[in-house]
């Protein structure tokens, strides 16, 4: 290996052990901050230094960071998506960008279906109420919800954190449909589940959970359109990405009962603004994109991403790489 260290930029303060492993490697200089975003200006500033770039969703990696990188060997990304990567710009300049799946796949499917159940037995609302003072007395249909075991969920995205969701759903009995780019006989054959239109996914679907990649194609996926087509009863749940979902409509169709309610980890602007509309609703659960916010997973995250890195800076295909298609030319 080249005696001259290479020379690494996290936009973020890592934890000990990761930075400890960088830095016997590498060069490493980071933002030292945990929970405050890096400022644009000083990411521009940092990246002509660097050949290997860490970074977060939070960061936009576009043509000005790219233009700037005449160094950059390698973008790792502490995500699994990467839509806050122009790859097509990185993968023009040979630029390695790598992401972080499999390591959250459980933790996330966890989450999606503490969000379905929390959403449709309004726990978060009916917590508030008797915080707040309002429970006066056992009633019948007080905080009534919607019934889970028995129902039908039809997953958008059987991906790995989509397979993962219907495994948990078979314990609550529930019916499966998917809908994703392609048909997937094993898992149908595994999960039990059926491949189905969207149309017929969002018109049968008792919950509809969202985890398909945000792309082209995905962007406003979800439009009042496909929200009239859902049941009234009927609750969607969104970790996925935002921007696949389109907030206006969302909003409407909540306003106009097209649907009963929704849960959602993710938005078009993160994070979202205090006085944003979406968190005006009782029955619209939010939270602050903890998909995978476990302590173990969120450390092997990071420990990926470093890996990651390392094996591009030094000379190996990354087991992770996304632009795959730059794989042949490191060989």
């Amino acid at each position: 290996m080249n005696s001259i260290k290479k020379k690494v930029f996290i936009t973020r303060k890592p934890p000990e052990h990761v930075l400890k492993y960088l830095q016997e490697r590498f060069i490493v200089d980071y933002w030292d901050e945990e929970d405050i975003e890096i400022p644009r200006k000083e990411l521009v500033n940092k990246v002509p230094q660097t050949d290997g770039l860490l970074c977060l969703l939070t960061e936009k990696i576009d043509e000005e960071v790219l233009e700037n990188g005449t160094n950059l060997k390698v973008i790792s990304n502490l995500a699994v998506g990467y839509n806050n990567i122009e790859l097509e710009k990185a993968t023009s300049r040979e630029i390695m960008v790598t992401n972080t799946p499999g390591v959250l796949t459980e933790t996330t499917a966890d989450l999606t279906f503490a969000l379905l159940l929390a959403t449709s037995r309004r726990l978060i609302e009916a917590s508030n109420s008797l915080r707040e003072g309002n429970w006066q007395t056992w009633s019948p249909m007080y905080m009534t919800g919607m019934d889970v075991y028995g129902s039908t969920l039809g997953i958008i995205g059987l991906g790995e954190i989509g397979a993962a969701v219907a495994r948990r759903a078979k314990g609550f009995n529930m019916k499966l449909l998917y809908n994703s780019r392609n048909p997937k006989p094993d898992l149908e054959a595994e999960l039990d589940i059926e491949y189905t239109d969207l149309d017929t996914l969002l018109q049968t679907s008792d919950f509809v959970c969202i985890l398909t990649p945000l792309t082209q194609e995905t962007k406003n996926f979800i439009t009042l359109k496909q929200l009239k087509k859902m049941k009234k009863s009927a609750v969607l749940v969104n970790t996925a990405r935002g921007g696949i979902v389109n907030e206006a409509d969302l909003i409407q169709a909540l306003s106009e009962g097209d649907i009963w309610g929704a849960g959602l980890d993710v938005f078009e602007q993160e994070p979202i603004d205090v006085n944003h509309p979406l968190l005006q609703f009782p029955n619209v659960v939010t939270l602050p994109h903890i998909g995978s916010a476990s302590i173990q997973t969120r450390t092997k995250m990071w420990e990926l991403a470093a890996k990651n890195l390392t094996e591009a800076l030094e000379g190996k295909i990354p087991s992770n790489l996304v632009n795959r298609e730059l794989g042949s030319l490191k060989k």
